[in-house]
């Protein structure tokens, strides 16, 4: 695909668009990014046609389309980039740029389905029971993962929470999810006791006599990066005997989804506790959950 500038008509168009999308929906940065990225490649591939981003038609996105998935790109990631396209577009609608939008017949590339990767309860309890907590670095993992699986928490949400968002007294804890949303979680005995440890046994060895903000941090002050955090559940999965395929960076959290489910809790109830904005996006968990119960039936009924 093309590389280079983005030509300037087109630059002013997309932050026009961002900073709109920004204002009436308060959608997180990351995601802003996103639809940078996705626009200024078509913005790019536009100018190599002889065209402009705004006074694209139906035909050019069909070609522009067929040349990413030729290039290789996933359906996942072009069904991304088209909706990045109808939301610019729409705007540009709105704003009387064009008259009609050119994404409205296109349809999105069908999906496979793809659910969320949780671990079994046993792995879960030989996981989190894999750092060292004689260690200071270690019982900080230990305070990190028992938090994410007790309150379901995405790995951002959690290498990003203040030490001011946890109230142990209360039991609760405050996080800042997408798009600026708060909610409140509460805190089970096992994280509530790993983290009263973590705050008056290890937090003070890493902080020094420095005043930090961050609830979790590195020697270095600052709190631990998605990155960083990704190499931690890698490095303690393979300590754990747990085969590092059947885990993600998000894999605590799916756990604490698909658990809660396997024991009976409300499908409302989760989607508040995972900060979902759609109950759509909880029910995948109800597959996961469907599958584990068909695999145990088939494993420990006499007819199965």
């Amino acid at each position: 695909m093309q590389r280079g500038p983005v030509p300037d008509a087109d630059e002013r168009a997309i932050a026009d668009f961002l900073d709109a999308l920004w204002a009436e929906s308060g959608v997180a940065q990351a995601t802003l990014e996103s639809y940078r990225t996705d626009l200024e490649g078509y913005a790019r591939w536009r100018e190599g046609q002889g065209g402009g981003l705004q006074g694209a038609d139906r035909a050019a996105l069909f070609d522009y389309f067929a040349e990413r998935t030729h290039a290789g790109y996933s359906p996942r990631s072009n069904s991304r980039l088209l909706s990045t396209l109808r939301a610019f577009y729409a705007h540009c609608v709105r704003r009387h740029v064009r008259e009609d939008d050119p994404t409205a017949l296109i349809d999105p590339p069908r999906l496979p389905r793809s659910l969320p990767k949780a671990l079994s309860e046993t792995d879960i309890d030989s996981l989190l029971n894999a750092p060292d907590i004689t260690d200071p670095i270690g019982l900080r993992d230990r305070a990190m993962f028992e938090l994410m699986y007790a309150c379901g928490l995405r790995v951002s949400e959690l290498c990003n929470l203040p030490a001011t968002a946890l109230n142990l007294r209360q039991g609760v804890l405050r996080v800042m999810g997408k798009g600026s949303k708060e909610r409140m979680v509460p805190l089970g005995e096992e994280a509530q006791h790993w983290l009263q440890r973590y705050l008056s046994e290890s937090r003070p060895q890493i902080a020094g006599k420095r005043a930090r903000a961050p609830l979790f941090l590195e020697h270095s002050g600052q709190p631990p990066t998605r990155q960083r955090f990704w190499q931690l559940v890698k490095q303690y999965a393979a300590a754990a005997g747990i085969d590092p395929r059947r885990i993600s960076p998000h894999g605590l959290r799916h756990s604490f989804a698909t658990h809660l489910l396997n024991h009976g809790a409300d499908l409302r109830a989760l989607q508040m506790l995972l900060g979902h904005s759609s109950l759509s996006t909880t029910q995948i968990y109800t597959l996961v959950a469907r599958e584990h119960l068909q695999k145990l039936h088939a494993k420990h009924h006499p007819r199965g």
